[in-house]
């Protein structure tokens, strides 16, 4: 954050409910101070039911731009006045920008975890992808993946109430991509053991194995893994999941959810102020 705040300074933050164990306050205003921006980045506890109440504040005080996390990414969807492609097909958005009092709906997310791929050395355009979940991190995934190139895209999730959002999620896929995307039920074991083993990458995008639930894996079978399989998990707390410690015993190529965090914030930033965040100075910072 900038020494002073004057009465050119522009508000960015975040909205969600719990928000007060965000790191984005400091990795946002790190960078605004690095480059010089006179811009400073707060955190709003909003739920869904406040939510249009705080927008129309926020644009009487001219926000520069926010970002939402849960529980608002879905309803923000339905509030924004315009929406980017990527944020259509997600159904949620987790970034606004305000362009002439208008809130710009986009998602970032899905950018954030596909940069995060290739910060860790690996490429996996027109190859094929596992993705576990179908909720709302695993589908800003699924979206990015195959607008970025995944050539197929298996994604397996639990028969519940939110199964046909799944399925009006493939439906979204296939009609704007060139990807072979498929829904697969996450109980057939069998399938997803044949998935997996003909996948590059294996993507965690569920909660199970996040702290204080550290114990938990949906994979608990080593056989489930092969020696060339990228294995991915999205959660970063704890930074190693049982799901990551088990894939190491098979395979090197393993890595969690912190730098998609930082890459979706990056992206954000670029959105609000036209500049490239100094990502190396954040990661050394706020993410060694």
């Amino acid at each position: 954050m900038n020494s002073y705040i004057n009465g050119h300074t522009k508000l960015t933050g975040l909205l969600g409910s719990p928000v007060s164990h965000s790191i984005s306050p400091l990795m946002h205003n790190e960078a605004f101070k690095q480059l010089g921006l006179n811009y400073v980045y707060l955190c709003f506890d909003v739920n869904t039911d406040n939510l249009p109440t705080a927008l129309e504040g926020l644009r009487q005080l001219g926000v520069a731009g926010f970002n939402c996390t849960y529980p608002d990414k879905v309803r923000m969807f339905e509030l924004a006045d315009e929406l980017s492609d990527a944020a259509r097909m997600m159904e949620a958005v987790n970034t606004v920008v305000n362009v002439d009092g208008k809130f710009i709906g986009h998602n970032t997310d899905g950018i954030g975890y596909m940069q995060s791929v290739k910060d860790a050395g690996f490429d996996i355009i027109g190859k094929q992808m596992t993705l576990l979940g179908a909720g709302g991190a695993a589908t800003s995934i699924a979206v990015q993946a195959a607008i970025d190139g995944v050539e197929t895209l298996n994604i397996f999730a639990r028969k519940s109430n939110s199964w046909s959002r799944a399925e009006a999620l493939v439906d979204r896929i296939k009609k704007n991509t060139s990807c072979n995307v498929n829904l697969y039920d996450l109980n057939d074991k069998t399938l997803l053991k044949e998935s997996i083993h003909n996948s590059a990458i294996l993507t965690n995008g569920t909660n199970v194995g996040m702290a204080p639930n550290s114990d938990d894996s949906i994979i608990t079978d080593l056989d489930m893994f092969h020696e060339n399989l990228i294995v991915s998990d999205i959660i970063y707390n704890p930074r190693e999941t049982k799901l990551m410690n088990l894939a190491k015993q098979v395979t090197p190529h393993v890595f969690n959810g912190l730098y998609m965090l930082l890459y979706q914030g990056s992206e954000a930033f670029k959105l609000w102020t036209g500049k490239d965040m100094p990502v190396d100075i954040i990661k050394e910072k706020y993410f060694s």
